[in-house]
């Protein structure tokens, strides 16, 4: 269960650039004017291309991949996403994107494996060793420690992987992982799978919107058929346990609402549904911003829509996504009010859309990446919404925060006391909420550029961190480019340097290798010192 919280057959000559894009020259000549694969095609393709190019996938013949996702262009070329296995273990972060012409042709691959991960597969340290060592403070184990090879950080390694559950000190329910070395018993990688949007703001913020609902004995539910079923209902202010987090057992079952007119809430908080008509509704606009800007069909990319709960806990200031469903808290109406205005909603459900996609790591650089592509992709449904009760800015959580103006913000992350505007080389110790400012400020420069304006009616103003002068390119393109990106070219150990590799491989797709744009984000990339 992965969860994120708002707050903290030609022959093919392989190259690799410096930022892990394998490419190669093929020698056929002529193109063919076959037809565009089929996504099986695709994947057979793919499939056959790996033997014959092992080199640039960083394998052996002791290498086994299994696909992911396949993504075919309008022009016929194929992008298969597979992660790897070796002795039959996985390999974390060992993922790969291998692209081919519309011919079949191998044009390389992205990945950020340095070089092969076949590994000694014998450890040394016990099963009961390394569970002592990898449980989280705190927390309890889930299961059995299982061996794995980790590739992350560092040169790949052995190691057993230990889940824990439990909860965090805001309420929030908490599932980390942990790599255990096999050999030495040290820590290799612990990362966290609640990825929260810790937010703040008052009761609903949309004003009144359109809800798809469905009949049901005495009027109507919050069940949208037009949008693969997804659905929202009331939590009753009762929390997951942790047999429920960790095993599936004895989850609180929440409430469907029900109405009589089909008219829901009150805009108040004295009406329950008020809070669930925000998470309906966000649920909706996200969907549809997926679904008619990206060509996505829903957040798992197979038309089925994701359950919303509303009221959960006592005081809870936080949101989550769990791997399958979203989670609203009711905040405590001082540091927050109901945490499920627009651009939270459009945050914690990317989350969804990153982990079936690139799937980047939540911790490093490749953390930061992850919480910065759903401020990014939340932000942008709050502008696709159109509403002008809630007008489209680059302050994440303005309006359910109480205490200060937003969570996060765009223009110049520092201004929330605690992200970073400029890459450095430490950046990746940080918390993924900090860590994050450098993508968020990037994607505001890219798409507004720098110096003052006012935004959704709010003062925005951004500088460069190389004293550079930018002009944007507008946060349509710059959306285009970062989701190309996320399902094409990022894996999931990206970091920042592999980041702006994989827009400019986007920014090329899009609109061309000598475009403005492309230009563009290269010097948005050096603006917040990421070259």
């Amino acid at each position: 269960m992965n969860r994120s919280a708002l707050f903290a057959a030609a022959t093919a000559v392989a190259t690799t650039t410096a930022l892990g894009l394998t490419s190669a020259t093929t020698a056929s000549g002529t193109p063919s004017a076959s037809p565009a694969p089929s996504p099986a095609a695709a994947v057979a393709q793919a499939k056959e291309a790996i033997g014959h190019n092992l080199t640039a996938l960083r394998a052996t013949t002791a290498d086994a991949f299994v696909v992911k996702d396949v993504i075919v262009d309008s022009d016929g070329s194929s992008h298969v996403r597979m992660d790897r296995t070796i002795g039959g273990l996985p390999v974390l972060g060992g993922d790969v994107v291998v692209h081919q012409t519309k011919d079949g042709a191998f044009k390389g691959a992205s990945l950020t494996l340095g070089g092969p991960a076949n590994v000694a597969r014998t450890p040394k340290l016990s099963s009961a060793a390394a569970l002592a060592k990898g449980v989280a403070k705190g927390l309890k184990a889930e299961g059995r420690p299982s061996l794995v090879i980790e590739a992350r950080k560092g040169a790949p390694r052995l190691a057993y992987q230990v889940t824990s559950g439990g909860t965090q000190a805001d309420g929030t329910p908490s599932r980390v992982t942990t790599t255990v070395d096999a050999l030495t018993g040290a820590t290799l990688v612990r990362e966290q799978h609640i990825q929260t949007a810790s937010g703040d703001g008052k009761s609903l913020y949309s004003g009144t919107v359109p809800l798809e609902t469905s009949t049901a004995s005495g009027g109507y539910t919050l069940t949208d058929a037009t949008r693969g079923g997804g659905y929202t209902a009331d939590a009753n202010n009762k929390t997951d346990s942790i047999l429920c987090q960790l095993f599936g057992f004895g989850c609180p079952v929440p409430t469907r609402f029900t109405d009589a007119d089909n008219h829901w809430g009150n805009g108040t908080n004295s009406d329950r549904a008020s809070a669930a008509v925000d998470a309906h509704y966000g649920a909706a606009t996200t969907y549809d911003y997926y679904k008619f800007v990206h060509g996505r069909n829903g957040i798992f990319g197979d038309g089925k829509g994701v359950p919303s709960r509303v009221h959960y806990g006592n005081n809870y200031v936080n949101a989550f996504w769990d791997g399958k469903q979203m989670t609203y808290g009711d905040g405590d109406n001082v540091v927050a009010g109901p945490l499920v205005s627009i651009d939270v909603a459009g945050h914690e459900m990317s989350h969804g859309v990153t982990e079936h996609t690139a799937n980047l790591t939540y911790s490093g650089e490749s953390g930061g990446l992850n919480e910065a592509t759903s401020d990014i992709f939340g932000t942008m449904v709050e502008f696709y919404s159109n509403n002008s009760s809630d007008p489209g800015d680059y302050y994440i959580g303005e309006e359910i925060m109480k205490d200060r103006p937003a969570l996060r913000f765009m223009d110049k992350p520092s201004k929330d006391g605690s992200s970073v505007d400029c890459w450095y080389s430490g950046v990746g110790n940080l918390d993924v909420h900090y860590s994050s400012g450098i993508a968020n400020h990037f994607f505001y420069l890219l798409s507004e550029g720098t110096g003052a304006k006012t935004i959704g009616g709010l003062p925005h103003n951004s500088s460069a961190c190389n004293g550079s002068t930018l002009q944007g390119i507008g946060k349509d393109k710059a959306a285009k480019i970062w989701y190309r990106a996320l399902s094409t070219y990022m894996t999931s150990g990206t970091t920042y340097a592999q980041a702006r590799t994989a827009t400019l491989n986007a920014a090329t797709d899009a609109y061309g290798a000598n475009s403005p744009e492309r230009a563009a984000v290269a010097a948005a990339w050096s603006a917040v010192s990421v070259n």
